[in-house]
């Protein structure tokens, strides 16, 4: 399995409201970041401060000027959702992901084995 490239597929595939954030992520936001808070509306994140509307694309995903990479302007303060991406093997697989290989695909238990290390400090690990 890559490291990631920051490619951004998983956030311009699941930014437009496929992203939740828990209520003490809210409050947090609420209390410490108002320019995030912003952006949140009864419980859902990324609307539109003005008109209320489910943004298309996360208000703070940031594309490098004449690169493929993207980067996250909250990103120690994003959701759990995001922190927490990829959690399987087959969720990446659907998503594209460019982290995975042709090795990873031959064997996915081992693959998963591999993510759940690689993603220890940012989700817990899932059971299979």
């Amino acid at each position: 399995m890559k490291e990631c490239n920051q490619c951004g597929k998983c956030c311009t595939k699941y930014s437009d409201g496929g992203l939740s954030a828990s209520g003490d992520e809210i409050d947090l936001w609420e209390a410490f970041n108002p320019d995030i808070h912003r952006y949140v509306r009864d419980g859902l994140i990324w609307m539109d401060p003005k008109s209320g509307e489910q943004l298309t694309i996360c208000p703070w995903l940031r594309k490098a000027p004449n690169q493929p990479i993207y980067t996250c302007d909250i990103y120690f303060d994003r959701p759990d959702d995001c922190r927490h991406y990829p959690v399987t093997i087959e969720q990446m697989v659907t998503d594209d992901c460019e982290m995975i290989e042709v090795q990873d695909l031959q064997n996915p238990k081992q693959a998963q084995v591999t993510l759940d290390k690689l993603m220890a400090d940012s989700r817990p690990a899932t059971d299979f």
